[in-house]
């Protein structure tokens, strides 16, 4: 039987500097998402990677003297290692100065100019620099940029623009005719109202008052603006050919099946993306997700204001599961999630340490203690067994309804809620009475199976969400068991199995040392700058 296919791409990080931690949560949601899929047994392909043209980079590499592309080449490896900081397992990260890419973007412009797509003009409008964006008047937000608050310039430049006008219509009926195509909801009705009901203008895509970019083959003078050359990638890099010689992955993997952006980009994918695809006759991608934000206490993260933390920072002093299960588990599926340290050792004890590594910890414990480690056959089931296997055994087809939404904080609470049901049966069984009286041996073997097979039904699903932590505790529990089929009924031990020496998986963390331990860590970090 053929494998189902999915593709996954995260938006392309611009390279103008290190990714703060609310650009690392959409790599670290897609990777939950990804990881999920292989579980379910799915051929995933998994894109992610780095935006390094524009007018931004070639300044900001002139401020750190150095030639635009060494500036990229030292942002993209720093994009690349935060990423794999926070264990991502992405198939390909690409990057928008491949020559390939550059190659068959200036012909996708060629194409598009030829069959009338595309046409010069001259550009009059308000322009923000740092978010590489023209505005009309009436857009911007008391005089300021509407995307980053700052100042707007006047610019004025001969340009060629693409037709979105010309595919208006077409776009409204396609997104009210493809009700998934936009999620969530609230983000496709902005879509609607605030930019495709009013009319589409038509689109600024190349620039003459800066160099760094892909020129147009047939107009050296003018550049490739960044949107048909950062969209492109998702079809580029798969071996898109614009004769139609596709490679095997494009045909094997278009369309993608999850664009997953920041709020912040949704127009560019949902408008000026859908527009070029339909343009060059391709399908288009099956959902355009537009995730929310992580907010520093109330306000957006920004350099400029100065309020940033980063993703390896918090991994050094919390760990990296700690921060994962932080990110995939706090922000809400369609509203702002904030970020505090407080907030992130109030989970860390309640969740991680107290649910979670305290029931592996004890379970496993008392295996030892009681059996000397030896997982033995189960006896005859009470109801309150059955009830704790009914339960557990629910809990797949829910976190796969989640998953399917995208709702990974609520699938992350369905997996945990094992692990409350556990700590929970542990209470009501008392295994330490069990273990005092010699007649209930058969009874004590009976319920630390059932607590032994629970974490395994938690450990199998968690791997998507905690990798690293979900391997500790197969590890803990000496079984290669682990595979989602498993998970249809309740008797992955055999008997006999000796389990490893339990070590506890969080530590819980002593609040008021920690901040102190923080406060240390920037200031000596802050000296070595």
């Amino acid at each position: 039987m053929e494998q189902k296919k999915y593709y996954i791409a995260t938006a392309i990080t611009y390279t103008s500097g290190k990714p703060h931690v609310g650009n690392t949560y959409e790599i670290v949601l897609a990777d939950a998402i990804a990881r999920y899929k292989r579980l379910m047994g799915y051929d995933v392909y998994f894109q992610t990677g780095t935006d390094e043209h524009g007018e931004k980079i070639e300044i900001k590499a002139q401020e750190n003297k150095q030639l635009p592309q060494k500036f990229v080449d030292d942002v993209a490896l720093e994009v690349r290692r935060i990423w794999d900081v926070m264990n991502t397992s992405y198939d390909k990260f690409v990057r928008t100065t491949n020559p390939t890419h550059e190659e068959i973007v200036a012909k996708i412009f060629e194409k598009l100019y030829h069959q009338g797509d595309i046409y010069k003009g001259r550009y009059e409008g308000l322009y923000c620099t740092p978010c590489e964006s023209f505005f009309t008047e009436s857009q911007l937000v008391d005089g300021k940029c509407p995307d980053c608050g700052r100042a707007v310039t006047s610019a004025s430049e001969e340009a060629y623009f693409l037709k979105l006008s010309k595919y208006s219509a077409w776009l409204e009926e396609y997104i009210e005719t493809h009700p998934d195509f936009i999620q969530p909801v609230s983000r496709k009705n902005e879509i609607m109202n605030n930019f495709i009901k009013p009319g589409l203008q038509d689109l600024c895509i190349s620039r003459t008052s800066f160099k760094w970019g892909i020129p147009v083959t047939f107009d050296p003078d003018h550049v490739v603006y960044v949107w048909i050359d950062a969209l492109s990638n998702y079809i580029t890099f798969l071996g898109y050919d614009i004769n139609g010689h596709h490679s095997e992955n494009f045909q094997k993997y278009w369309p993608a099946d999850l664009h997953l952006i920041g709020k912040d980009i949704l127009r560019f994918h949902t408008i000026y993306w859908p527009i070029m695809l339909h343009a060059l006759n391709l399908d288009m991608p099956k959902r355009i997700f537009g995730h929310p934000w992580i907010l520093m206490g109330n306000d957006k993260m920004s350099k400029s204001k100065g309020n940033i933390m980063y993703a390896d920072d918090l991994v050094k002093l919390f760990g990296v599961d700690a921060i994962r299960y932080y990110m995939l588990h706090e922000i809400p599926y369609s509203s702002d999630g904030t970020i505090t340290y407080e907030l992130i050792i109030e989970r860390v004890n309640a969740d991680l340490a107290n649910v979670l590594g305290n029931l592996v910890n004890r379970t496993i414990s008392m295996m030892h203690k009681y059996f000397d480690g030896v997982v033995g056959k189960p006896g005859l089931l009470e109801p309150i067994d059955e009830e704790l296997q009914t339960f557990v055994l629910g809990v797949p087809s829910k976190v796969n309804e989640l998953m399917e939404e995208l709702r990974v904080a609520d699938a992350t609470s369905e997996i945990f809620h094992i692990f409350r049901r556990c700590n929970k049966y542990i209470d009501e069984t008392m295994p330490w009475t069990l273990a005092s009286d010699p007649e209930k041996q058969e009874r004590l073997m009976t319920v630390l199976y059932q607590l032994l097979e629970s974490i395994r039904h938690g450990a199998v699903l968690l791997q998507a969400v905690l990798p690293d932590t979900a391997k500790e505790i197969f590890k803990q529990l000496n079984t290669e068991n682990r595979y989602i089929d498993s998970l249809e009924d309740f008797n992955g031990f055999d008997s006999g199995i000796k389990l490893s020496q339990p070590e506890p998986l969080f530590v819980r963390i002593d609040k008021n040392k920690k901040l102190q331990e923080i406060e240390e860590y920037y200031k000596n970090l802050n000296r070595n700058h």
